[in-house]
């Protein structure tokens, strides 16, 4: 090589790469707006582009060293089965290009172990509905990788989402084809308000260790299912302003993700799950910022793809983008829309099915991603700091044992009501007085409440608790034998008859819940 190497020969120099997998022979390239990517067999090799943007600065060789250093670092935690290490492409002595060699080093890559692009979530989105099992994995996975997220400032978050939503209002007011102004102006004079009015709550979570430096973009093409799990890979490298935030803004990129693609039993799956499971700090109050957090990462699609868009020669693919960026923005306006909190009680004898119903009810309930659903089953396994599926010592249900229980969620929901978010309670409810008390917490914060009470044949109930496994409820037969002797008192929920599959249960409620929001109307 007769003159310095330019980042087009080391691409070329990374195109003439050999595989080292017969079956794959050819090299693939793959182009962003940061980075240019190389398929070589069984790995793939990223380059950051010699670029600046406001948001990101690769323009140097040694910017672009501590970015491919920064990217093994922020990702090898959650995804140690994609990222190996950082690799200098060295000058050799006889003018050659070598990949980790002797001489000086004139550009750097990300070495990754590669994988089938088939499998990333936002692909697999759209191909059918994900299963209960995938969503718990996807709410284990966030729960993991916020435990493991190094604490930043509130204060510093709550100043950099000010400078969001007005670099929204100037964004969306760029493209008056795509955005009516009325609509941008409506939603900035929103978020400002809304913004203002959670400044203390968003300082306060800081304080409490809430805000941390995340991954910062994981959204459904920035995961990827291998062996079976989903992965979290492509955290944001190059900015801790834009990485950090609430680990509820953090989640919240997931959840718009999912519900936007129509995966709504999902969203609202991983919603319950990661505050079932979370260590951290009691998120109730939280969720008065998630509907705020929800609006920012619509805004931010919204944006990426109206700008996409102008990139686009093919027309087709322009009209999709900018289809796609009108979507997020009426997505974007309706998560900060306001709603009224509903509470949905769902009682009976162990085996009649509340926890099923619970989740098949939870996505319709109130705003986006759907109502938080509470169980008795799993408060009491979390009081106790055991694992959900591990077997509750005899103790753990005296009655004083289960007051506290009670206690805890009755709280627990009065701040989820209190937040604005609606929420679905599964308990047995077998006292009257129990069932008046939870009536009363909803009538305390306005929220509407409606309350079911399910029932099924004795030896049905028996069936079901023998099955099941894996779960949070202790009940066996003997505890249902037990059960099935209660004084119930004066009945005044609506009765659901609970006997047959879980899709005639599910239509039998949403029958009696229909009927009567019909009625409020």
């Amino acid at each position: 090589m007769n003159h310095a190497p330019t980042q087009n020969d080391v691409f070329e120099f990374l195109k003439g790469l050999p595989s080292d997998d017969p079956a794959r022979p050819e090299v693939e390239q793959i182009s962003t707006h940061a980075n240019v990517i190389f398929l070589v067999g069984s790995k793939a090799f990223k380059v950051k582009r010699s670029i600046r943007y406001p948001f990101l600065d690769y323009s140097t060789l040694a910017l672009r060293a501590e970015a491919c250093n920064a990217e093994i670092t922020f990702n090898k935690s959650n995804a140690p089965q994609i990222y190996r290490r950082a690799l200098p492409v060295t000058l050799e002595s006889d003018g050659h290009l070598a990949l980790s060699g002797s001489g000086e080093p004139v550009e750097w890559v990300v070495e990754m172990n590669r994988f089938d692009h088939r499998n990333e979530l936002d692909t697999l989105a759209a191909e059918k509905q994900f299963e209960d099992n995938l969503s718990e994995q996807l709410a284990e996975m966030m729960v993991a990788a916020h435990d493991e997220a190094p604490v930043r400032s509130g204060q510093g978050f709550f100043e950099e989402l000010a400078s969001y939503v007005e670099q929204n209002d100037e964004a969306f007011h760029e493209h008056p084809e795509l955005f009516p102004a009325d609509d941008v102006r409506h939603l900035t004079e929103l978020s400002r308000t809304v913004l203002q009015f959670l400044r203390d709550l968003i300082l306060s979570r800081g304080k409490r260790g809430l805000v941390r430096r995340c991954h910062g973009d994981a959204h459904l093409r920035n995961i990827v299912m291998i062996e079976n799990r989903p992965v979290l890979f492509d955290a944001v490298e190059f900015s801790d302003a834009i990485a950090t935030g609430d680990v509820l803004y953090d989640l919240a990129f997931l959840l718009m993700d999912l519900w936007e693609r129509g995966q709504r039993r999902s969203a609202n799956r991983v919603f319950n799950r990661y505050l079932d499971q979370s260590q951290l700090d009691d998120h109730a109050e939280g969720l008065a910022a998630l509907p705020f957090y929800l609006m920012m990462r619509a805004a931010i699609r919204s944006k990426i793809a109206a700008s996409t868009a102008l990139a686009q020669t093919d027309p087709a693919l322009r009209l999709a983008h900018q289809e796609q960026a009108k979507t997020y923005f009426r997505y974007a306006i309706a998560f900060l829309e306001p709603s009224t909190p509903q509470l949905l009680a769902i009682g009976g004898l162990s085996g009649t099915g509340k926890t099923t119903l619970a989740y098949s009810l939870a996505p319709d309930a109130g705003r986006a991603p759907g109502a938080r659903v509470l169980r008795t089953d799993v408060m009491r396994k979390r009081l106790l700091d055991i694992a959900e599926a591990e077997k509750a010592p005899p103790e753990a249900y005296t009655l004083e044992a289960s007051t506290r229980v009670y206690q805890a969620l009755d709280d627990m929901i009065q701040n989820v009501l209190a937040a604005g978010h609606s929420a679905v309670f599964d308990a047995v409810f077998a006292a009257e007085s129990e069932r008046i008390k939870i009536a009363n917490i909803a009538s305390r914060v306005e929220a509407d409440f409606s309350g079911l009470w399910l029932s099924a044949p004795a030896e049905t109930l028996k069936e079901r608790v023998a099955a099941r496994a894996g779960d949070a409820s202790d009940a066996t037969v003997d505890v249902v034998d037990a059960q099935l002797g209660y004084e119930l008192g004066k009945m005044t929920w609506t009765e659901i008859d609970a006997g047959g599959n879980r899709e005639q249960t599910l239509h039998n409620a949403q029958a009696h819940l229909n009927s009567t929001s019909d009625i409020a109307s």
